[in-house]
């Protein structure tokens, strides 16, 4: 209990309500703000990007039907900002970084309260509520709540969008987490014993890799008109929300249009120094030894 008398998980409850409130809030501010500056947008996905298309694109913050819980939906775009609409995205992007602060000390302190949370939020906005309900969804995408908006921070020359379709996560594992893992699976199994036994048979201090493939992703190289104050003239960043740009004028940067699907090969050339085997060491955990 706190001084108050409340309850810690009632506290941060609330205080997470209060922030999904003002995050919806400021979402609306933000696309209102937009469509009268009139600014220019562009869209890969439709062929219209207009203030209906930005506040779908800002508010898509639900599962859909067999969606994967740890991926989410992209919806790359170009926004023209003035002055005003940069601002306003601004504060929505440390209102989401407030609320995925919050969230984070629930997963800690309070993990039972996640299934509430998705649950119970969108009834706090009648209008949200009716969009789940009416289209069969019921529950808040939370990642999606809190991905922040990309912001160009200088006026661009030009953007040029690519897909990059190579990237992986690699996390070290020692020998005995592996084995812990192979374990957790099933002991009994032909296929697992084979590689606890392969394991058994290196040096326990040796370092493994677990590597994760990552679900192909666009990313934007900028230009900027003029070098930044640290000398950059450039800039790659990933781009999952449409990317609000500097525009004091309205106008978008010249970019290009990229192919509507990513490549199904990889495009990238292996490095000559790539320092993990070609071939996973234990398949069932996608770990691989090192060079």
């Amino acid at each position: 209990m706190t001084r108050s008398g409340q309850r810690p998980e009632y506290r941060l409850l609330a205080e997470l309500e209060a922030n999904f409130d003002r995050l919806l809030e400021q979402t609306e501010t933000l696309v209102a703000t937009w469509e009268t500056s009139r600014g220019a947008a562009w869209s890969f996905e439709h062929a219209t990007a207009d203030a209906a298309w930005l506040r779908r694109s800002l508010l898509d913050v639900w599962y859909q039907d067999g969606q994967d819980g740890r991926a989410t939906r992209s919806h790359v775009g170009l926004v023209a900002a003035d002055e005003r609409v940069m601002d306003a995205a601004c504060e929505v992007n440390a209102t989401k970084q407030a609320f995925g602060a919050l969230l984070a000390e629930i997963r800690r302190e309070v993990p039972s309260l996640i299934p509430e949370i998705k649950a119970v939020l969108p009834f706090r906005h009648p209008a949200l509520h009716d969009h789940l309900r009416g289209t069969g969804l019921a529950r808040l995408h939370l990642k999606q709540c809190w991905r922040t908006i990309p912001l160009a921070e200088a006026p661009i020359a030009r953007v040029r969008l690519a897909w990059y379709s190579s990237g992986r996560s690699i996390k070290r594992l020692t020998v005995r987490e592996a084995e812990q893992k192979l374990l957790a699976l099933d002991s009994d199994a032909p296929h697992i014993r084979i590689q606890l036994r392969r394991l058994g048979g290196i040096p326990d201090g040796e370092p493994l890799a677990q590597v994760q493939t990552q679900a192909p992703l666009m990313r934007a190289n900028l230009f900027y008109r003029e070098p930044l104050e640290d000398g950059r003239s450039r800039r790659a960043m990933n781009v999952a929300l449409p990317l609000f740009v500097p525009s004091p004028d309205g106008r978008l940067p010249d970019h290009n249009c990229p192919p509507a699907t990513p490549p199904t090969t990889r495009t990238r050339a292996r490095r000559r120094d790539e320092r993990l085997e070609s071939e996973a060491f234990l398949p069932s955990l996608r770990v691989f030894r090192y060079r």
